[in-house]
């Protein structure tokens, strides 16, 4: 696993450098839309502490995103009315990793809609917007 780089673009995307769809923050963790989404909602929660993987953050700061992830994953499929979600997290290149940054994908997913291949086309700026004040309007409910 690479050293943790501070010009990722998560870290970027902390630190207000680079504009997201941003959904939900606490003093501890950041969750935004992927911008190349494999299902409408595809959102990404971050702890604020470095850690390129899931090797190399602490326990309790692992705790706490996974507390989050949980508490947001139920919310998200309700919101968009999924049928169920998917977690993803990647820890190196071999493993499909490409932002090294400690992360954790939340998919929703409808039953019968295939999802797309990951990284590969960017959503509209314009959905991604509306999807993400659904999302807001859910999570602050």
């Amino acid at each position: 696993m690479p050293a943790y780089d501070d010009d990722n673009i998560f870290a970027r995307i902390l630190r207000g450098e680079i504009p997201c769809f941003k959904v939900y923050e606490d003093d501890r963790t950041f969750a935004f839309l992927d911008i190349m989404p494999r299902s409408k909602g595809h959102m990404l929660v971050i702890p604020k502490v470095k850690a390129t993987g899931l090797t190399d953050i602490g326990a309790d700061d692992l705790s706490y995103l996974m507390g989050v992830v949980q508490k947001l994953a139920p919310k998200l499929t309700d919101a968009l009315g999924a049928d169920g979600f998917m977690i993803q997290q990647f820890n190196g290149e071999a493993a499909g990793q490409t932002v090294f940054h400690l992360h954790f994908h939340i998919i929703p997913r409808w039953a019968d809609v295939p999802l797309k291949p990951h990284g590969r086309t960017m959503e509209d700026k314009d959905v991604l917007a509306a999807t993400a004040e659904t999302v807001k309007a859910a999570f602050a409910a």
